[in-house]
């Protein structure tokens, strides 16, 4: 009986053990209810920002990037940079890397940051802050956007070209050409698939394994930054100073509108942890988060 005592602690404590983690292991945002989803302003940084375009969360590092245009949005002028702001909103450094043009979207992989701009990818080390090489990708017009699939292969939005590119070993390439796009911005790679909108046209597609647009969303004209929030739903922002809900099934529901204000809202970011919604401002030069909620 002793032993039998044993065993059946042992299964219940593994039962038990195997729920914690399937519990710590779930989303912390499922699917919302889009008719009660809500966007709660908790905190904006001072404006020391220098025309933050994009921002992007480095969990590793705990920090988040921005990247700052400092300038007009296509002019080669070396006035650009990448800012260090913590999650609670303290600028630590407006201007942490010095030297770019007029960047734009970032993203990470193995500790790089992969930063567009303008017409290459500069690559940076997040540990030392140092530029480790600058990637010209051939014909490039005016890149936007930038996503990494979980291969780490590097994906560039040129919304004047209406192509999107990809880096693969730091091998450039055109991934997609197409005269449907009229100004290609926001990307997105995620669980296996690959986003797009269209700015002009507010139109959100998936691209499908042949390449072809598939549209899952439309009234987003405008639309600048894509990322996901629970099962399928999307949060996308409209750089005129929107932020819209996006359902699986394509229902659209504006949460925030600051263009009366003269907040734009440009290529946002996400930290499912803290549900904490985070919006560049472009020229009113912070950041702004938001508590995504019901």
């Amino acid at each position: 009986m002793g032993n039998l005592k044993i065993y059946v602690k042992s299964i219940i404590a593994g039962a038990l053990l195997s729920s914690v983690l399937w519990s710590c292991a779930k989303p912390v945002m499922n699917t919302l209810n889009i008719d009660s989803v809500t966007l709660t302003k908790k905190w904006e940084t001072d404006g020391v920002l220098l025309t933050p375009e994009s921002v992007l969360y480095d969990k590793g590092n705990n920090i988040l990037y921005v990247a700052n245009i400092n300038g007009q949005a296509g002019d080669k002028d070396g006035n650009g940079s990448i800012g260090r702001v913590s999650i609670a909103g303290k600028v630590e450094e407006a201007e942490w890397v010095q030297g770019l043009d007029a960047p734009k979207g970032m993203g990470l992989h193995k500790g790089l940051l992969y930063v567009a701009d303008l017409t290459k990818v500069v690559v940076i080390d997040t540990k030392s802050g140092q530029k480790v090489r600058e990637i010209e990708l051939p014909g490039a017009q005016f890149l936007n956007d930038v996503t990494v699939d979980n291969k780490g292969i590097v994906y560039i939005s040129d919304s004047s070209g209406k192509k999107v590119y990809q880096l693969q070993d730091n091998v450039p390439s055109v991934y997609l050409e197409s005269n449907v796009l009229q100004r290609p911005n926001g990307l997105l790679a995620h669980q296996n698939k690959m986003y797009l909108i269209d700015m002009p046209t507010g139109l959100f597609y998936e691209i499908n394994e042949n390449k072809e647009l598939i549209k899952r969303a439309e009234g987003l004209v405008g639309g600048d930054g894509i990322v996901p929030v629970g099962a399928g739903d999307f949060l996308i922002s409209n750089w005129n100073g929107e932020v819209s809900y996006v359902t699986a099934s394509g229902k659209v529901k504006k949460l925030i509108d600051t263009k009366e204000a003269k907040i734009n809202a440009a290529d946002i970011e996400f930290i499912p942890a803290l549900n904490l919604v985070l919006v560049p401002t472009f020229f009113n030069n912070k950041v702004m988060a938001y508590q995504l909620g019901q």
